[in-house]
């Protein structure tokens, strides 16, 4: 069987060894690594494609595990009033968006991870996960399907109260509906049935309620005084999302703050906690959290700068942590070394400018084999070694801003952004050569996705949002109050 063979790079393949290997190769057959070695002692035979990687980088495929699907087509929408943010795009998802809305933001946040050499990307129906409709999940995977990447679709019950209203476009006219806590449950598993394991098993979905426990603030910390004791919606919640993932034999994704993992632990047997769960977030979780989280060996995803996250605090506990990218909306982006970089920056700021924390290559497992931990999925992605599936980025080290051309790992880490990323392969089947996207028409996409977002603007009537950039002001101030999004008659 032909191979294709990467040569004379520099390959960081984060191993158990942690090698770094000057002229460096290494050898696909199929989807899986067969060879990691040096270019001498490589295998190559007559009918094998040779690809010589002279003055680049080549390391495993990145990976982000915790993003949103929808919010490339909305992002900057509400950006200059954050409090109200989620205020403002939460009731724009579930009443505005169509299901080609979600086919074109799938194509164009792919189509962005891609050209930063992310091959796996975490992809939340929503800011608050929508389940109602499944096709809005299947349309998202089918674009990420077709551009060769690997996508794990999280959907599952929106937060309280519920039923929740929601507003369908199929006909071209809205069609309000009630939904409830049941009929979300039934299209999370409508989702796993269309998507999970599709594609070559490069799609996979994830069951996500929006927190683990629904009953408490959705989006930030709680005292002790509010976080006292579990209620039955909680309860119910938590037994329905286990027996789901048990069923299908999926794993879980969820958000958790301070209060929700206290809570969370006191039903043991249905917890949303535990080695095949990872949480998002835990902002100003308490040392006894700490102390669970490393109890049950449940895994946290980490996006900077995360507030007061204590970070250090749960890896010297031994819970694994990843960096992720949250992105895109309102102001993020999925390029997952400019991401790391922040994170690195901002953990030296938060510790007294103490710049011995977290050196080049923590960062770099973070971004790599940490995150496939987290993913559940360490035993097939996140390095290059023998066995594994074929999921590599290369990047033209050839350049200003990375010469000189030593310390690969600090030059990746404190330097290279996403657009130095030159090649991707994932799944043995190279699908970006020389920056040009193989599988799909990167301009068409773009071109439709323009057209869907505003065609959402118009939907919606968010013009009120698209605002001049504060020309002339140090601190930002408004004209007249920004309101909320009317919702549909």
């Amino acid at each position: 069987m032909a191979a294709i063979v990467f040569v004379n790079g520099t390959v960081v393949p984060v191993d158990k060894q942690r090698r770094i290997i000057e002229r460096g190769a290494v050898r696909v057959v199929d989807d899986r690594i067969v060879e990691v070695c040096a270019s001498d002692d490589v295998t190559i035979n007559p009918q094998d494609r040779v690809i010589d990687c002279r003055n680049k980088l080549v390391i495993p495929g990145l990976i982000d595990a915790h993003g949103h699907a929808g919010h490339c087509l909305i992002r900057s929408i509400g950006v200059d009033t954050n409090p109200l943010w989620m205020k403002i795009v939460t009731p724009v998802y579930y009443h505005y968006t169509t299901r080609d809305y979600w086919y074109a933001d799938g194509l164009v946040s792919g189509l962005e991870r891609l050209r930063s050499g992310v091959t796996t990307g975490v992809s939340i129906i929503s800011s608050m996960p929508r389940s109602d409709d499944p096709q809005f999940a299947i349309n998202h995977a089918r674009a990420y399907g077709e551009l060769g990447l690997r996508e794990i679709i999280c959907t599952g019950p929106a937060g309280l109260p519920w039923p929740r209203a929601v507003t369908r476009w199929e006909t071209g006219a809205p069609v309000p509906h009630s939904i409830s806590f049941a009929q979300m449950m039934d299209g999370t598993e409508a989702a796993i049935q269309s998507i999970n394991g599709s594609a070559d098993g490069r799609l996979s979905v994830y069951v996500t309620p929006f927190t683990i426990v629904p009953s408490l603030d959705p989006s930030n910390m709680s005292t002790p005084d509010q976080a006292v004791s579990l209620t039955q919606d909680d309860r119910d919640q938590a037994r329905a999302v286990r027996e789901l993932a048990r069923k299908y034999g999926v794993r879980i994704h969820s958000d958790a703050f301070a209060g929700q993992i206290r809570l969370a632990y006191q039903d043991k047997e249905n917890a949303l906690l535990g080695p095949d769960i990872h949480l998002q977030h835990c902002w100003g979780i308490s040392h006894q959290e700490i102390d669970i989280l490393a109890e049950t060996g449940t895994h946290v995803t980490h996006a900077p700068p995360g507030r007061s996250t204590p970070v250090i605090e749960m890896m010297a506990r031994g819970v694994n942590v990843a960096i992720t990218s949250d992105g895109t909306a309102p102001s993020r982006y999925f390029d997952m070394l400019q991401t790391a970089r922040s994170f690195q920056a901002t953990q030296h700021v938060l510790r007294n400018h103490d710049r011995y924390y977290f050196p080049p290559g923590k960062v770099l497992e973070m971004i790599t084999i940490d995150a496939a931990r987290a993913l559940g999925l360490d035993h097939e992605i996140g390095s290059l070694e023998v066995g594994k599936k074929a999921d590599i980025a290369v990047l033209d080290m050839n350049q200003p801003h990375l010469t000189p051309n030593w310390l690969p790992v600090h030059r990746l880490v404190h330097q290279a952004v996403g657009s130095d990323v030159e090649m991707v392969m994932v799944n043995g089947e190279i699908i970006m050569e020389n920056r040009k996207v193989l599988n799909v028409d990167m301009d068409a996409a773009l071109e439709e996705a323009n057209r869907q977002a505003n065609a959402l603007v118009e939907r919606a009537n968010l013009q009120q949002y698209l605002c001049d950039p504060g020309w002339g002001q140090l601190y930002r101030t408004f004209d007249q109050k920004v309101e909320l999004p009317d919702l549909p008659v």
